[in-house]
């Protein structure tokens, strides 16, 4: 079983155990959070897609680290104007470890919305 999930602003296929490096999320290493942002799920050869997002579908995955990316340079070079600039960037990132793809039961999601809790 997989899922296709967003954040970020982008889309990552993942299943049980992977682990990713995602945009910095809030959260310290050993939290859980959860992704609600469902695009896809298959189970074997049956297929379901959300429109834009899955309602009855979440992934639960845990924090294992907030680091940053290594450094990358950003020269800029105009030639024979004796303009040279060099700038560096480090990304932040959030690395996780796919705990679970759940389908969370829409009748009861429903029947709590009725009752308020």
């Amino acid at each position: 079983m997989y899922a296709v999930i967003k954040t970020g602003g982008k889309q990552y296929r993942v299943s049980e155990g992977d682990i990713l490096r995602i945009e910095k999320l809030t959260g310290l290493p050993g939290q859980e959070i959860v992704l609600d942002q469902v695009l896809l799920l298959a189970e074997g050869d049956a297929i379901e897609a959300g429109n834009p997002f899955l309602k009855n579908v979440r992934v639960k995955a845990e924090v294992i680290a907030q680091k940053r990316a290594k450094k990358i340079v950003v020269f800029k070079f105009k030639r024979r104007k004796g303009y040279r600039k060099k700038q560096g960037h480090r990304q932040s990132y959030t690395g996780v470890r796919i705990k679970a793809i759940e389908r969370t039961d829409p009748i009861t999601m429903s029947s709590e919305a009725e009752h308020g809790t």
